[in-house]
């Protein structure tokens, strides 16, 4: 299921050269919610054991100054 409703997607956007080294859905990309909290798709990464029902992700920082550069931040 992939239902992606409520999200605004920030990064590789596929608007210009700077959208992200990725394509379409498989890669790390960031998402802001309806609420104003962000979603984060990425690699699983193994740096520590997180807490039942989280999950921790490693993202390029290309991707995060993406995110800050369409917020304006």
């Amino acid at each position: 299921m992939d239902d992606r409703s409520g999200l605004t997607r920030l990064t590789n956007t596929g608007n210009g050269s700077d959208s992200g080294e990725c394509n379409q859905n498989d890669c790390p990309n960031v998402y802001r919610t309806e609420r104003g909290t962000f979603v984060v798709q990425g690699n699983m990464s193994d740096a520590f054991t997180p807490p039942s029902g989280e999950g921790l992700v490693e993202i390029p920082e290309s991707v995060l100054r993406e995110a800050v550069r369409v917020l304006g931040w």
